[in-house]
C-alpha cells in the first residue's frame, strides 16, 4: 500500500513537471511570435509624392499622415513627423503608404535635388515673373505651358508674309523639377512716336522634365516667342485647340474690314 502512494506521488510530480514544461514552452512561443509584434507610428504617404516636390507643397495637399506598423514592419530610419525634413524636396518619387525616411529628401535647388525621371529630359527655360506665376510654381508643380509669337511666313519666293500674331497652348501638361536663381534683365519698349522707355525685368530659370518631342517644342518656342507657365491643380483641364489670335477677342474690326 505504502508503495502504492509512493508511485501515485511520483507519477503526480512527475505530471506536473511535465505540464508546468509544456505550459513554459508554449509561453516562449507566443513570446518569440509576439516579438516585433508591438505596434509604433510612423509617417507615410497618403498620394504620390513626385521627385522635386516640395515637403511643405506635399504637406499642404495633405500627402502626409501618421501611421500604425508593426515594429518589425518599420523602415530603417522611417521618421514620425516632417520637423527635419520641412524645407527639403523629394529627391525621387514616393508611393502611397510609404513610409517616409530623410535619404529621400535634399535641399531644394542643389544638384542632388535635381531628380530626373528615367525616361525624361531636363530643360531650362528662363520667364519673367508673370510668366512663371511667381512665388508660386516650386520644384513638383504640374504647369502647362503656352507660346506666344509673331509668326513669319517665308514664301519659295524668298519674300517674308507677316501672319496674325496668336496665343495658343503649347504642351498641357510638364513637371518642374527646379526653381534656379532670380536676375535683372532690361527690357527696352519703343513707343509709336519713337520714345523708347527701359525697364529692370525680374526673370527665373525653371527646368522642366520633358521628353524629346516636347523639349524641341520648348526650344523653339522660347526662341520665337514668349512661353508662359500656368499652374495645374488636379482637376485643372487644359484642351488643345487652334489658339487666340486678334480676331478671337476683337472681331468687331475684322468684320468690319471684311
Amino acid at each position: 500500500m505504502a508503495r502504492r502512494s509512493v508511485l501515485l506521488t511520483v507519477a503526480l510530480v512527475i505530471a506536473a513537471l511535465g505540464t508546468a514544461m509544456i505550459v513554459l514552452y508554449v509561453q516562449g512561443i507566443d513570446a518569440r511570435a509576439a516579438e516585433g509584434q508591438d505596434l509604433v507610428e510612423v509617417l507615410a504617404a497618403t498620394d504620390v509624392i513626385d521627385a522635386g516636390e516640395s515637403v511643405a507643397s506635399a504637406q499642404a495637399a495633405g500627402k502626409f499622415e501618421k501611421v500604425e506598423v508593426r515594429r518589425e514592419d518599420m523602415v530603417e530610419g522611417a521618421l514620425g513627423s516632417i520637423s527635419s525634413i520641412e524645407d527639403k524636396v523629394s529627391l525621387g518619387t514616393i508611393f502611397p503608404q510609404e513610409q517616409i525616411i530623410s535619404q529621400k529628401f535634399g535641399d531644394p535647388g542643389s544638384e542632388e535635388g535635381l531628380v530626373i525621371p528615367d525616361d525624361k529630359l531636363a530643360i531650362s527655360v528662363e520667364l519673367t515673373d508673370p510668366a512663371r506665376v511667381a512665388g508660386f510654381v516650386n520644384p513638383g508643380s504640374q504647369v502647362a505651358i503656352f507660346v506666344s509669337a509673331d509668326p513669319v511666313l517665308l514664301k519659295p519666293d524668298g519674300t517674308e508674309q507677316k501672319l496674325a500674331p496668336y496665343t495658343r497652348l503649347l504642351l498641357p501638361q510638364v513637371q518642374v523639377i527646379g526653381v534656379g536663381t532670380t536676375s535683372m534683365t532690361a527690357k527696352t519698349t519703343t513707343t509709336e512716336e519713337g520714345e523708347q522707355t527701359t525697364e529692370q525685368v525680374p526673370r527665373t530659370i525653371l527646368t522642366v522634365a520633358v521628353d524629346q518631342e516636347q523639349a524641341e517644342k520648348v526650344i523653339y518656342g522660347s526662341r520665337n516667342g514668349e512661353l508662359s507657365f500656368a499652374l495645374l491643380s488636379k482637376e485643372s483641364k487644359v484642351i488643345d485647340g487652334r489658339g487666340i489670335t486678334a480676331a478671337d477677342i476683337m472681331p468687331e474690326p475684322f468684320r468690319t474690314a471684311r
